[in-house]
């Protein structure tokens, strides 16, 4: 039916055995584990994070035009989430109910990358404002959000259902995000430092040649990694037999308190505005492989950052470590815009790389809280959905939770690209080529500013009570109400096989 059934544990007597049974039960064999791994890992597997440079610097898209695309994708991203979730929150078949959606997805997916990385070889000649070109951009730019909507919410529900153990989901969560922290940066690190050899000279290739090439390997490794996830992993957790109305599933959204105070979280943090590190990092310090370097320590700190995450899941309430997880590296980045703002240290790296360092250390000390707690607490509040409603809807759940932030950041990729034609950034200029006052306000932009409009955020999380006895409580009768579920799966099947 819509998933592999729940086995069932041998009939015990009281509540507090069948917690300790179910506590040590493992779902998830290593094959499926590595798939899992693999899966996490093409997520990060890219140079996403040169993406704006790209797009700014060597297809050479104009700022004006690119905030029009911003918005208009945004409000597009918006609308397709609800009709996707909705498709996919029916989807009943003998595979389950993401993993079709996830295998139809790869092949799609990897093909639009790869046109997409290929853009300056099929529209890096033309002026920054061609219609022709603008018009293509703004296509692509529509259609992969659209695909990748339909990706994002299969893969939100599959991890959501891969096992019904909560220890054993903390155990695939955290052992993904450590192994593939070795490999999923490997991209980025090197693409960075190909670049600042182009940018001094010391490797004779094209910056365009080089996006390309990089983009497209990355497209077709990440894309493999993914289709092999698709056809390994499995759904564990029963859907229902009957389908939840589209008014039902909105409703259970409605009276989801922790999904509700996780969405008004992200709304609040989406009001966040920056231009990232990276016109930073190039354009003012002349140097790419900046987060590489100050990272190297932070590498080191970070795998040992998830030995503690169940020591601090067993002492801390997930609000705790949700509102420290989030809110230390705002901290910490006040710290390195008071160090940039004196004496003009933001243009030098001998005072910039030590505070960035720092930084970034500190900060990847708690990188396993930061990393688990969030996911974990997606997955709660979709259980917590199925606990109090008695159906899961795990796609619209997930559309709810990044809907309003969705929103937002519409409006505020917008405001990015204005704010930088208004500090004066002159697309394609390069490192020395903006005015000491642009500099300065890139640095202010990707350190001090995304601080200042994100704090409120940490407002909702106070009132977050999903921990200790009621969480217990409810996995104790989750479990109890999928085992009869399972039941009704398995009648259902057996009635189908007799009629056919």
């Amino acid at each position: 039916m819509s998933a592999e059934p729940v086995e069932k544990i041998d009939e015990l007597s009281n509540p507090t055995e069948l917690k300790a049974a179910e506590k040590d039960r493992r779902y998830v064999g290593t094959k499926e584990t590595v798939s899992y791994i693999l899966y996490d890992i093409a997520q990060s597997f890219n140079i996403n994070k040169y993406s704006d440079i790209f797009i700014t610097d060597i297809v050479r898209v104009g700022l004006k035009f690119q905030s029009v695309v911003s918005f208009v994708v945004g409000i597009w991203d918006i609308i397709n989430d609800l009709f996707l979730a909705a498709i996919v929150d029916k989807t009943r078949t003998r595979w389950g109910k993401f993993k079709p959606w996830l295998i139809v997805y790869a092949i799609p997916g990897v093909i639009l990358s790869l046109i997409y990385w290929a853009m300056p070889i099929t529209l890096g000649s033309k002026a920054m404002y061609d219609v022709g070109k603008l018009t293509i951009y703004l296509v692509l730019s529509l259609v992969q959000n659209l695909v990748g909507s339909l990706s994002g919410i299969a893969r939100t529900g599959m991890l959501a259902t891969i096992t019904p153990n909560i220890i054993d989901r903390t155990r695939l969560i955290t052992e993904a995000n450590l192994l593939s922290g070795f490999v999923e940066k490997g991209p980025e690190i090197i693409m960075g430092l190909l670049i600042d050899l182009v940018n001094h000279g010391k490797l004779k290739i094209k910056m365009s040649s080089l996006y390309v090439s990089a983009g497209m390997f990355c497209s077709i490794v990440s894309g493999l990694f993914a289709l092999y996830f698709a056809f390994v992993a499995k759904e564990r957790v029963n859907q229902t037999v009957d389908k939840p109305s589209i008014r039902d599933s909105f409703r259970s959204v409605v009276t989801n308190k922790p999904l509700l105070l996780i969405t008004l979280s992200e709304f609040l943090g989406a009001f966040s505005i920056g231009s990232g590190v990276n016109y930073y990092y190039i354009n003012v310090l002349g140097l790419a492989t900046m987060s590489t370097i100050v990272g190297i320590p932070g590498a080191i700190v970070s795998p040992i950052s998830y030995s503690y995450v169940p020591w601090a899941r067993s002492k801390f309430s997930t609000k705790t470590l949700w509102i420290f997880g989030s809110h230390i590296n705002d901290f910490l980045m006040v710290g390195v815009f008071l160090v940039g703002s004196v004496n003009k240290n933001y243009k030098k790296l001998g005072a910039m790389i030590p505070a960035f360092m720092l930084r970034e250390t500190i900060w990847m000390f708690f990188w396993g809280i930061r990393s688990v707690i969030p996911e974990e607490m997606r997955n709660e509040s979709i259980d917590y959905g199925e606990w109090k409603n008695g159906y899961r809807n795990e796609g619209l759940t997930g559309v709810a939770k990044d809907l309003p932030r969705k929103l937002i950041n519409t409006f505020g990729a917008t405001i990015k690209t204005i704010i930088l034609d208004k500090v004066g950034y002159v697309e394609g200029a390069g490192f020395g080529g903006q005015t000491e006052k642009t500099e300065y306000s890139l640095f202010w932009m990707c350190t001090i500013l995304p601080v200042i409009t994100s704090i409120i955020s940490i407002v909702p999380k106070l009132f977050y009570d999903l921990s200790g006895e009621k969480k217990e409580r409810m996995y104790l009768e989750l479990y109890e109400r999928r085992m009869e579920n399972a039941k009704q799966v398995e009648e259902m099947n057996a009635e189908t096989q007799q009629n056919a």
